[in-house]
């Protein structure tokens, strides 16, 4: 047996029972243990001993988890005391005939053993989650014979809700230990029959007992999720015709107990990134919103969307909601005023690409705080109306910047695209011409007005995004496939809206306390590339089918504009780490305000006129690294590093 955890509990169980034959001597012959009984003591103390080193390996009294000691583990150790009295001093008999040892002692042993072995496990409980819970726990032959991933507090609350809820739908069979270290134990007497590679030799170890598992459950925290992990329990469960499942979150999880009812969720795309948990600076994102009146443009958008929730949720004095499509407006704007009635918020429809407007627009609101989210972001679509996108992505953020410059907003934080590195589309072009406007105000000296902040954060795709990859491939696994993907060896950066806006708010905050940084570009750690055509094939086995067979995937070719690899930085920008977690300082190509206001005019002037040539024209000078016939076929140069 490994001297590991199990080999301590096996050692404590073994002193605790020398201990309890001589307590219970002590407590029968009192000072006289060491004079006429010594004999007797020593005598019984070995045969004690033996018969408890045997019993409890065949009993395997020390696979029971002290952190889950329950109703299961006090009947075992009752089992293994009640053994240990009656085999010893049966043993003792045909020795010694019990000449020296008092026909009481085997019951008092058996009474201090029991407190001796069971005490401190539910003490060792009671420390750790200052209760304890001693209902058995009962699987009826009715409920859905499942398997757990994670022999950890997960498992354990699930085990003891189910024991709970007599009308519980599922019943456990068995967990499944993803780090390893409790294999052969139990919780709740429930035993961790393997890791996760022994997957099938688990399934078909119980189909031989007659117990058939129909679902696999991931008992760990959202939090904690692990993407690869998902990613090799879709392999594993796959053939084994198994479905996958998780745990709701910890709070919807004890709310569902306290309604009786427990209901699993279906593994989501996002459980397939496995992002690190990044630790927010809560403290220094509520002092950014908390009082001040904000100004979200795009409040519509998956981005701006979700912006106005966390912003809503921090206190501003005001929050203006700005948008050019009505639907989506009128939809975040009941929203808001449905979760916060007493915020101080307005609506107001207006298209960012009209300066007179979105000037007299900000002179109203008087923003402290701009986010600004507008943009169209659909890159085919964008290639096919480039001067569309100038306007927008281009001048329409010139014309917030401005707007934001001449009110004396305190800053401005424009929501910037991977696609702006290295670009190969007129939309990646638009948002890195829009960067570097926004670069070249946060440089201005304060002689000339520039007292505003202007920050701009640069990440890649949002999962379920209008327009991603996500919810094409959800409407064609509706439609019965097939999933088109344009190109086997196509990658992303992915992150999911909630966290990308929480970094965008931490970055900004950043921003807005460290003003020596002022030319620099934001940089959200996205992590590691994700494959398309891997991500198609996960998202068919999370609905429990089989790519290949019940869905096919078809490569259609890159479409115009398109790359099969995103950047987040170009070779000349270094990144440096910041002290807000997730968030890279990059130092891009600085032009002069001057000479990029001006090619802005010449570039607004060509658009206005639907003068398509000379638009791209002026946008490759403006923008010196768009190269609209290149969609670049190698791996990126550089990726965001880890230090």
């Amino acid at each position: 047996m490994k001297f590991d955890r199990a080999g301590l509990a096996y050692l404590h169980d073994l002193l605790m029972t020398g201990l309890a034959f001589v307590a219970a001597f002590y407590l029968r012959v009192g000072d006289d243990l060491f004079g006429f009984h010594f004999e007797g003591l020593l005598e019984g103390l070995v045969v004690v001993l033996l018969t408890a080193a045997i019993t409890y390996r065949l009993l395997g009294l020390y696979r029971g988890i002290w952190r889950y000691a329950s109703a299961p583990d006090l009947i075992l150790v009752t089992k293994a005391a009640t053994v240990v009295s009656v085999v010893s001093v049966l043993l003792l008999f045909l020795l010694t005939r019990l000449d020296t040892i008092p026909r009481s002692i085997p019951v008092i042993q058996w009474f201090v053993l029991l407190f001796l072995l069971g005490g401190p496990r539910f003490g060792y409980r009671l420390f750790k989650d200052r209760r304890l819970a001693l209902a058995d726990f009962s699987g009826g032959e009715h409920r859905v014979p499942v398997l757990l991933v994670g022999a950890e507090d997960g498992s354990d609350q699930l085990i003891r809700a189910l024991s709970h809820t007599p009308q519980a739908a599922y019943r456990v069979v068995g967990v499944v230990d993803d780090k390893g270290g409790r294999i052969g134990r139990e919780i709740r007497g429930v035993p961790v029959l393997g890791g996760v590679d022994d997957l099938p030799a688990v399934v078909e170890t119980l189909h031989r007992r007659g117990v058939k598992p129909q679902r696999l459950i991931v008992t760990k925290p959202e939090a904690d999720h692990d993407g690869d992990l998902i990613r090799r329990l879709l392999d594993l469960t796959e053939p084994l015709g198994l479905s996958l499942s998780r745990l709701p979150s910890l709070t919807e999880f004890k709310d569902a107990l306290g309604e009786g009812k427990i209901e699993l969720r279906p593994i989501a795309v996002e459980d397939l990134l496995g992002r690190p948990q990044t630790v927010l600076d809560r403290s220094a994102i509520q002092g950014l919103i908390a009082g001040r009146r904000v100004l979200v443009t795009g409040a519509g958008g998956t981005i701006g969307s979700e912006l106005t929730r966390q912003i809503a949720a921090l206190g501003p004095a005001e929050l203006t909601m700005v948008d050019a499509g009505e639907f989506n407006l009128y939809t975040i704007d009941g929203e808001i005023r449905g979760r916060y009635p007493g915020l101080a918020c307005h609506s107001v429809i207006a298209d960012v690409r009209e300066r007179a407007r979105v000037l007299r627009l900000f002179q109203d609101a008087r923003p402290d705080l701009v986010f600004h989210a507008a943009a169209l972001k659909h890159v085919p679509l964008v290639e096919a109306n480039p001067e569309e996108g100038v306007l927008t992505n281009a001048i329409g953020t010139r014309n917030v910047a401005d707007a934001a410059r001449t009110v004396g907003t305190r800053a401005m934080v424009l929501i910037s695209t991977d696609k702006a590195i290295n670009p190969s589309s007129v939309m990646g072009a638009t948002k890195r011409a829009a960067e570097s406007y926004c670069q070249s105000l946060d440089l201005l000296p304060a002689s000339d007005g520039a007292s505003t902040r202007f920050m701009t954060v640069r990440f890649g795709n949002v999962l379920g995004s209008s327009g991603s990859v996500v919810p094409l491939f959800q409407r064609q696994l509706a439609a019965g496939g097939p999933l088109t993907v344009t190109h086997p060896e196509m990658r992303r950066y992915f992150m999911t809206v909630r966290e990308a806006v929480e970094l965008v708010l931490q970055a900004s905050a950043y921003g807005s306390a460290h003003p020596q940084g002022r030319g620099r570009i934001f940089v959200l750690d996205m992590g590691e590339p994700v494959k398309i055509v891997d991500l198609a094939r996960n998202m068919i086995r999370l609905v429990g089918l089989r790519p290949d067979r019940d869905i096919m995937i078809e490569f259609t070719g890159l479409r115009p504009g398109e790359k099969l690899f995103e950047e987040l930085l170009s070779e000349g920008e270094a990144p440096t780490r910041t002290s807000a977690d997730g968030v890279f300082q990059a130092s891009p190509r600085v032009i002069d305000h001057a000479v990029i206001n001006r090619l802005l005019n010449e570039l607004e002037h060509a658009a206005r006129a639907t003068d398509r040539s000379r638009t791209l024209a002026t946008l490759r000078t403006l923008v010196p690294d768009y190269r609209a016939e290149d969609a670049a076929t190698e791996a990126p140069r550089q990726e965001l590093g880890s230090d």
